[in-house]
């Protein structure tokens, strides 16, 4: 079994395109059409786990209401700081500021991710972790 991917709705596609696309350097793998949408797959490649947006042709004017049962996706960046201002030259802000976060293996050594949180166009949110 493989995990193939994950969709979510979006209410303008071009936003959604460029947010994923043009910050966090996802490629278009595919798109489709079907009777009452378009789907864009997105991934890093096409053998690795993709995003799918699906852009509804009748998309509530509000958008989409996110539940809490879902929490975030998760994106690596090699360097916080550069992708810090990438994300305010494209006009976007964080929801949390960069910050170092500790973790500890089964024998109690620590190690320290430093991370944020983003929200895409339609208020999901994004972790960027730096590896």
């Amino acid at each position: 079994m493989k995990f193939l991917h994950s969709m979510i709705r979006v209410k303008n596609i071009e936003e959604s395109l460029k947010f994923y696309m043009d910050l966090l350097g996802l490629n278009l793998i595919s798109k489709s059409s079907l009777e009452d949408c378009d789907l864009y797959f997105l991934g890093e490649d096409e053998n690795a786990c993709q995003i799918e947006l699906t852009y509804n042709y009748e998309t509530p004017e509000e958008g989409y209401k996110n539940g809490n049962a879902f929490g975030h996706f998760a994106f690596a960046t090699k360097n916080m700081d550069e992708f810090s201002k990438k994300l305010e030259s494209m006009g976007y802000e964080f929801l949390y500021e960069p910050f170092e976060l500790e973790l500890k293996d089964d024998n109690g050594n620590s190690s320290f991710k430093k991370i944020a949180f983003v929200n895409d166009p339609d208020g999901n949110e994004i972790e960027i972790i730096e590896e």
